[in-house]
């Protein structure tokens, strides 16, 4: 028995007030995964996140190697989480992994000067359109929308749009 992931979600900003307030509660998560090599060896970052944590849902700040790893590890089966990643590369990187997800949630992705602002709150890089060119040849659906409520809008479209894909 493998985890039960309610929801795979790109945000560069990972654990923040929308996520705490309204998507742990709208999927039912029972933990909230932060999956980020970067954050795993940053020891004042994880602190920060672990304690931004909804009350009632534990945190848990992994490398990317270790969530792959957790996940295909029968004795975390009962777990029904939530794992935000920084970016699309990332969520290849576990989905190639095994991990089984239909969709992927992207929240917002910051813009610098290697990224194309793509939508009002997404940046994509060169890397980060390839991850999803990935997804899209696999059937992952690309789910833009910052809470539940929000109406779904397609990621692959807009990339479309920009002529990126």
């Amino acid at each position: 028995m493998t985890m039960d992931v309610r929801l795979l979600r790109i945000d560069s900003r990972l654990l923040h007030g929308q996520v705490t307030t309204n998507w742990a509660k709208a999927i039912n998560v029972n933990r909230i995964l932060v999956v980020s090599d970067r954050v795993a060896r940053d020891r004042t970052r994880k602190t920060l996140i672990v304690h931004a944590a909804p009350p009632g849902i534990r945190t848990h700040v992994l490398t990317l190697e270790k969530m792959v790893r957790l996940y295909h590890d029968p004795r975390f089966g009962v777990l029904k989480p939530m794992i935000l990643v920084e970016n699309a590369v990332d969520a290849r990187y576990i989905v190639e992994g095994g991990i089984k997800v239909d969709s992927i949630n992207i929240g917002a992705i910051s813009f610098d000067s290697t990224r194309v602002m793509v939508t009002d709150a997404i940046a994509v890089s060169a890397a980060d359109v390839e991850a999803f060119k990935w997804f899209h040849n696999h059937g992952i659906k690309l789910d833009v929308r910052k809470v539940s409520n929000d109406s779904s809008k397609n990621l692959w479209k807009s990339l479309s749009e920009k002529g990126l894909v």
